[in-house]
């Protein structure tokens, strides 16, 4: 499997997430067929709060803030808005495997490798899925969140990175159902990044990890 066998979409502007849902859905039913090939899909959202099928409603705080959108992915209630990079991976893994488990792991390691690629530790943490960095007093805080949806072995939904959102954003919800950390943002960490130093640095990593 190369990267020569998976399309490269990059969305300018903010993605409305319904139509970005709709398009997912559609794409993964022309996957199973066998009539479009394999989609990494990087976008940005206007501000919204999604839930995923684990998230518990008391940890919606401002439930007016923002949109609120189920987003039928893993997980719990995360944010997405302008500054964020999303990736949304469309894998099938009818060719890869059909080990979900090691997709996710995949992914982590992808978010981790691009990470260090800006000087930055992203770790793994047991029962918190997603990338944490160690912050100053053994404080530590996310830094990208993992949620993903695999229908007859194809997978959609993916991955988001904080490159520089509002963070202030997230004091609207529990982050991933997890009130004991915060997050933060390659910014925020004190990094002169933008989206398109951290879109470059994941498609370099990308080979290592899935071209396998």
């Amino acid at each position: 499997m190369t990267t020569k066998t998976i399309d490269w979409k990059f969305s300018n502007g903010l993605t409305d997430y319904q139509d970005a849902i709709q398009f997912m859905e559609e794409r993964v039913a022309d996957i199973r067929n066998g009539s479009a090939t394999e989609l990494v899909w990087f976008v940005e959202h206007p501000p919204l709060y999604t839930a995923g099928t684990s998230s518990n409603k008391t940890d919606l705080l401002a439930p007016n803030r923002f949109p609120v959108y189920e987003a039928g992915r893993g997980g719990q209630y995360t944010y997405h808005g302008p500054g964020q990079r999303v990736v949304y991976v469309m894998l099938d893994l009818n060719k890869r495997g059909k080990d979900v488990r090691k997709f996710v792991a995949n992914l982590e390691q992808w978010i981790i490798d691009t990470l260090f690629e800006f000087n930055i530790t992203g770790e793994r943490r047991e029962g918190r899925v997603g990338v944490w960095v160690k912050r100053e007093q053994a404080r530590e805080d996310k830094i990208a969140a993992i949620g993903v949806r695999v229908r007859k072995w194809v997978t959609f939904h993916g991955i988001c990175i904080n490159v520089e959102p509002d963070l202030s954003h997230y004091t609207g919800i529990v982050p991933c159902g997890i009130s004991e950390h915060g997050v933060t943002s390659l910014v925020d960490l004190g990094l002169p990044v933008n989206m398109n130093d951290v879109d470059a640095a994941l498609q370099r990593t990308w080979g290592p990890i899935f071209d396998q």
